[in-house]
C-alpha cells in the first residue's frame, strides 16, 4: 500500500484559483489526501511497535495490504473515508490508540467480501468505519477474535462464540448501518451519525430518528437535482470530494453547516431544511474542502504574523488564511446564486445575494492583495480569483438587488466597527 508523491498540475491549481476547477483539479486534491490517509496508517503501524496491541496492530495491516491486491478500488474508497483519516492522524498525534486498525480491517472485509480472522480489541460497541456500529456483550476479553464470513447483503461476524449479521443496506438488532444514499450513477453519499471520528467539533449530533433521515435524504435527492440541472461543474465537484455527511447541533435557528481539515470529504449540517438550502450548503463547504485540500500541497500564505482583518461575514477580526478561506467560499456562494438570478422562483433573492457576495469577496480579496501576506503562490492564485470576481460584478442585477445588497454591506460594516472598535 505504497502512496505517491503528489503536486497539483498548473492546470488544475489555475482552474481552482477561479473558484471552480472542475472535477479533475479536485480527484487530483482527493487523490493527495487518500495518500495522506494511506501514509498516517502506515506510520501508526510502523510505529506501534511498543503498544500492547502491535501484533493485532501488525496483522490488521497485513490483511489490508492483502485485500488491496485484490479490491483495490474498494479499499482506496475506504481509505479515503474521513473518519478513517482523522482517527489515524489522532494516533500519529498520540491521542488515540492503533488498535482500531484491526476494526478497519473488518470493515474492508465487509466492503470487499472478503473472509478473514482478526484479533480486536473491544470492551464496548465496534465501529466498522464507513460500514457501521455493532453492539457487543460485555462478557468479552479487552481483544477478541473476530471471523468475517460474507453473506448475502452484507456479512456475518462471529465474536466469543456469537454471530452477528451485518447488513449493509439497514439496522439489525444489535447493528447500525452508515445509511448510503445514491444520489446518482456512481455516486453515493453517506451520511455518518456513528463514528467518534466523524467530526472533530463538539457540536457532533447523535443518531438521526427515521423521520430525520428521511427529511435528509430528499433534501439531498432535491439538491442534487438543483446541483446537477444548474451547477455542473460544482456537481461534478462534490461527487469527487464529498462522501459524507454529518449531522451537528444547530447553536441558532438559522440552518449552520462547516467542514473541517482534518475529516476532508465531510460536511457537516445541522437538519436541512429544503433542497435548494443544501444545494448551497454543499457549494458552500465544498469550497472550503478544497481549499484545505489545496493548502495541504502548496502554501498559500506566510507564517501568521498576528494581524486580523475585516471580513465582511464574520463578526469579528480573522487571520490571513482564515480570510483566504473565507474569501473563497463566498466566491463559491456567489457563484451559486449568479446561476439563480433569472429563476421564476429565486431570482428576486438570487439578484441580491449574487449581488451582496460577489462584492464582498471582490473586496476582501482586494485586502489579501494588499496584505504582503500571501506567497508567490496565494498572490497568483489570489489575483485570479479578484478577476473572476471582478468580471462577475460587471453582470447586471436589477437597482433594487443593488441598493439592497449595499445596504447589507454597509449595516454589516457598521456593526462590525460597533464591536470591534475600542473607545
Amino acid at each position: 500500500m505504497s502512496p505517491s508523491p503528489h503536486l497539483i498540475s498548473r492546470t488544475s491549481f489555475s482552474g481552482l484559483a477561479t473558484s471552480g476547477g472542475g472535477a479533475k483539479a479536485v480527484g487530483e486534491l482527493c487523490a493527495a489526501q487518500e495518500s495522506k490517509h494511506r501514509l498516517l496508517v502506515g506510520l501508526l503501524a510502523a510505529e506501534a511497535g511498543a503498544h500492547p496491541h502491535a501484533a493485532l496492530v501488525a496483522r490488521a495491516y497485513e490483511a489490508l495490504s492483502e485485500m488491496a491486491e485484490g479490491a483495490p478500488e474498494e479499499i482506496r474508497r475506504l481509505f479515503r473515508h474521513p473518519a478513517v483519516g482523522a482517527w489515524a492522524l489522532s494516533v500519529c498525534r498520540g491521542h488515540a490508540a492503533p488498535g482500531r486498525l484491526a476494526a478497519v480491517a473488518l470493515a474492508a472485509a465487509v466492503r470487499t467480501r472478503t473472509a478473514c480472522r482478526l484479533d480486536v480489541p473491544v470492551g464496548g460497541p465496534l465501529m466498522l468505519p464507513s460500514v457501521g456500529l455493532l453492539s457487543l456483550p460485555g462478557d468479552l476479553p479487552e481483544v477478541a477474535e473476530v471471523s468475517v464470513e460474507p453473506a448475502e447483503g452484507g456479512a456475518e461476524l462471529r465474536v466469543g462464540g456469537r454471530t452477528y449479521r451485518v447488513d449493509v443496506s439497514g439496522d439489525r438488532p444489535g447493528w447500525q448501518v452508515l445509511h448510503r444514499v445514491p444520489v446518482a450513477p456512481g455516486v453515493t453519499i453517506t451520511i455518518d451519525d456513528l463514528d467518534p471520528y466523524r467530526w472533530p467539533e463538539d457540536d457532533a449530533d447523535g443518531r438521526l430518528s427515521g423521520e430525520r433521515r428521511r427529511t435528509w435524504v430528499s433534501c439531498l435527492h432535491e439538491a442534487w437535482e438543483i446541483l446537477n440541472s444548474r451547477h455542473l461543474t460544482v456537481a461534478g465537484e462534490v461527487a469527487a470530494a464529498v462522501s459524507v455527511l454529518t449531522p451537528v447541533v444547530a447553536r441558532t435557528t438559522d440552518q449552520h453547516s462547516a467542514s473541517a481539515r482534518v475529516t476532508f470529504g465531510t460536511i457537516a449540517l445541522s437538519d436541512p431544511i429544503d433542497g435548494m438550502g443544501m444545494a448551497l450548503t454543499l457549494a458552500h463547504e465544498l469550497q472550503h474542502a478544497k481549499l484545505d485540500a489545496l493548502s495541504a500541497l502548496v502554501e498559500l500564505t506566510l507564517p501568521d504574523d498576528g494581524r486580523r482583518f475585516y471580513a465582511p461575514w464574520r463578526p469579528d477580526p480573522r487571520p490571513l488564511f482564515s480570510l483566504l478561506h473565507g474569501v473563497y467560499a463566498h466566491a463559491g456562494v456567489a457563484g451559486f446564486w449568479r446561476r439563480h438570478t433569472q429563476d421564476p422562483e429565486h431570482g428576486t433573492k438570487a439578484q441580491v445575494e449574487f449581488a451582496h457576495w460577489r462584492e464582498a469577496a471582490y473586496q476582501a480579496s482586494r485586502t489579501l492583495l494588499d496584505s504582503g501576506g500571501l506567497t508567490e503562490a496565494g498572490t497568483h492564485f489570489v489575483v485570479t480569483l479578484h478577476d473572476t470576481l471582478g468580471r462577475w460584478r460587471a453582470e447586471p442585477v436589477t437597482p433594487a438587488a443593488a441598493a439592497q445588497a449595499r445596504l447589507r454591506s454597509e449595516h454589516h460594516r457598521r456593526a462590525w466597527v460597533r464591536t470591534n472598535t475600542q473607545v
